[in-house]
């Protein structure tokens, strides 16, 4: 009786499924994560954070200027449109002197 040894194939658990059907498992990829979130070194995460915001700010702070501009703008008009209706009244009023004069 001489009984051989059989070899037992190299795999993580030291054995492997005789089922063709069967795959071999592998740790789940998360691909949904943010990059942020991937990144593995905090200081690279923090300073895509600090560029993040800065460029928040920037935004706003133009945004900011742009509807101070058109604020500035608006007043002017409201200023020449108050101009010219106080042009128009004293006109209307010195129309109606001359024609009170004239009867």
């Amino acid at each position: 009786m001489d009984a051989q040894a059989v070899s037992l194939a190299p795999s993580s658990n030291g054995r492997v499924s005789g089922k063709s059907w069967k795959t071999q498992k592998s740790a789940t990829v998360r691909s949904r994560l943010p990059p942020g979130v991937k990144t593995k070194n905090w200081d690279d995460r923090m300073r895509k954070t600090q560029q993040a915001l800065a460029i928040k700010k920037l935004e706003s702070e133009l945004k900011e200027e742009k509807q101070a501009e058109i604020q500035r703008r608006r007043q002017i008009t409201q200023e020449r449109k108050k101009a010219a209706e106080e042009r128009q009244r004293l006109e209307e009023d010195k129309a109606k002197v001359g024609f009170s004069v004239m009867v």
